[in-house]
């Protein structure tokens, strides 16, 4: 059992719900001999000291030097890998959080801090503000999550400590919080009251979810392979589907994606499928043949059919077309590194994070690199996309956080 604050009373049903000597000398010139040679060690040293590693915690062999840092701003006062990252709806500010268990909201035009987040005591693995900016919430792999209110001068309003975290999101359109545990049981609050709701966990971890578009739903993807949607008001499953090598996942689903219409969903896992989902179960199945599925977006707003694209661990990256459940296109890509996550963008274009530090564009229809965003030296963790100012933040486990302007 944890050891927490036991939730606040649940929502009433009619409720809207809207990161010596001889020796001596000798050994005396082999230093100075290894003193000049080092010169270059000590170079790349300060560089990585510079991008917030301390001496001895970097592993050389996984650091990149690209050839161009393509970003507008970078953001360096993290002191570890970054996990997570969001953009403000409308002002120029980012939140970011990682392994130094702190989250900072920083501007996103100058790259300086404006509000540090303390008081978290393990790697904070999800930040994000809400719908309209008003708040913004960070949470810790240890389920410390904290609420601030940006219009207050970030004065907290709100924290829970639930448990073993595995990930958090605003709903989209009103001020309630969402987390799923480690547990699988799904927490929603109402912010900054705190009343909660719990949809039932069965011992699996609930690793992702989604809202769909109407706000009433949520889908989310367990441990085992299992997945269900929820009625939020209700607190009940409906739609249970059980792991089924057949048809379904037998493994741990790592992402996930809706359509427009909350009709289909995508999920991806680690076993290496795609499958997807409508109302009443699976429809079809997605096979990338390229290891574990780690990113899945579905129903791209400017493209005339509906498609899915998946990402995998091995480097891969499929166009599909949904309908038919066959490849459309698998994308170009000469220097292949694992995907991290996936975002549609302007265009007709597909965003890639990926494990060799770099930000890829390709074309949707095509599958052509149409280019790449370089700048970071270790792997990407996190993507977030601005459409309308057209901009993109990337975090990494360099320690940086960068705003890139897409062309």
């Amino acid at each position: 059992m944890r050891d927490n604050t036991p939730p606040r009373p649940p929502f009433d049903e009619d409720d809207e719900l809207i990161y010596v000597g001889d020796a001596d000398e000798v050994l005396n010139q082999w230093e100075e001999e290894l003193n000049d040679e080092g010169d270059d060690d000590d170079v790349l040293l300060e560089e990585d000291e510079a991008a917030g590693f301390a001496d001895g915690e970097d592993d050389m062999d996984d650091v990149y030097i690209p050839e161009r840092d393509d970003a507008l701003v970078t953001f360096t006062k993290h002191t570890g890998p970054i996990f997570c990252g969001a953009l403000h709806p409308s002002e120029d500010l980012a939140v970011t959080g990682g392994e130094d268990d702190k989250a900072y909201v920083w501007n996103s035009k100058t790259g300086e801090s404006v509000f540090e987040v303390t008081g978290h005591t393990d790697s904070v693995i999800a930040c994000e503000f809400s719908y309209d900016g008003v708040y913004v919430a960070t949470g810790d792999m240890a389920g410390q999550i904290q609420v601030f209110k940006t219009t207050q001068d970030y004065k907290k309003v709100w924290e829970f400590a639930m448990g073993d975290m595995c990930w958090m999101k605003w709903h989209f359109g009103s001020h309630v919080l969402m987390a799923g545990s480690d547990t699988g049981e799904i927490y929603v609050w109402r912010i900054p009251s705190g009343d909660c709701k719990v949809l039932q966990g069965f011992g699996e971890k609930c690793e992702v979810a989604r809202l769909s578009h109407d706000g009433k739903r949520l889908a989310a993807g367990y441990g085992n392979g299992s997945f269900k949607i929820w009625d939020i008001k209700t607190n009940a499953p409906t739609l249970d589907i059980a792991p089924n090598e057949a048809t379904s996942h037998t493994s741990n689903i790592t992402c996930m994606s809706i359509d427009r219409d909350s009709q289909l969903i995508v999920t991806g896992s680690e076993e290496g499928k795609a499958v997807v989902m409508g109302p009443s179960g699976p429809v079809g199945m997605l096979l990338p043949d390229g290891g574990p599925v780690e990113a899945v977006v579905i129903d791209h707003p400017d493209f005339e059919v509906k498609v899915a694209a998946t990402g995998t661990l091995n480097g891969k990256v499929t166009i599909w077309d949904v309908a038919r459940q066959t490849a459309r296109v698998e994308c170009e890509d000469p220097y292949k590194t694992g995907v991290t996550k996936l975002l549609w963008g302007k265009d007709c274009t597909l965003i890639g994070g990926t494990l060799g530090g770099v930000v890829k564009v390709w074309d949707l229809r095509s599958g052509a690199l149409k280019f790449d965003l370089l700048g970071h030296r270790n792997d990407i963790q996190d993507i977030a996309y601005d459409k309308q100012k057209n901009i993109l933040l990337s975090t990494s486990e360099d320690a940086t956080a960068k705003i890139f302007q897409l062309p």
